[in-house]
C-alpha cells in the first residue's frame, strides 16, 4: 500500500554555487553522495542537484516534511546496475520508521537545467 508519495525539482545552477562550499556540501549530503560527485566532474552539480530534490522528495513523501531530519541522513546511491537507490541514517531512519513504512521506491531525472526526483513510501 502506497502511504506517501514526494516530488521536487532543483534548479542545477543552484548547486554549481554549492560545489564551491565544501562546508556546505558536507553539511547537505552523505560522503558517499560527496564522492559520487567529485567522480563525475562534468556533471557533479547535476549529481548534486538530482540528490537534493530526492531529498526535498523523501520529506514531501513523509508528509512531515525535513524539520526533523539532517539531509546528510539520506543518501542516494547506485547500484550495481546504476539504479538510484535510498539509504537512510540517524535522524531519517527513524523518522522513516515512524511513518510506518517499509519500503523507498525512487526515481530521479535531469536535464539541462533542472534535476528531478520523485519518492514513493510504501507499506507492504
Amino acid at each position: 500500500m502506497i502511504i506517501g508519495i514526494g516530488v521536487d525539482i532543483v534548479e542545477i545552477k543552484r548547486m554549481e554555487r554549492w560545489t564551491e562550499n565544501k562546508n556546505l556540501l558536507e553539511r547537505f549530503f552523505h560522503n558517499d553522495e560527496i564522492s559520487l560527485a567529485s567522480s563525475r566532474r562534468n556533471n557533479e552539480a547535476q549529481t548534486f542537484a538530482s540528490r537534493f530534490a530526492a531529498k526535498e522528495a523523501f520529506g514531501k513523501a513523509l508528509g512531515t516534511g525535513l524539520s526533523n531530519i539532517a539531509l546528510k541522513d539520506i543518501a542516494v546511491i547506485n547500484s550495481e546496475n546504476g539504479k538510484p537507490q535510498i539509504k537512510l541514517y540517524g535522524t531519517a531512519q527513524n523518522e522513516f520508521n515512524k511513518s510506518g513504512a517499509t519500503k523507498v521506491h525512487i526515481s530521479i531525472s535531469h536535464e539541462k537545467e533542472n534535476a528531478i526526483a520523485m519518492i514513493i513510501l510504501e507499506k507492504e
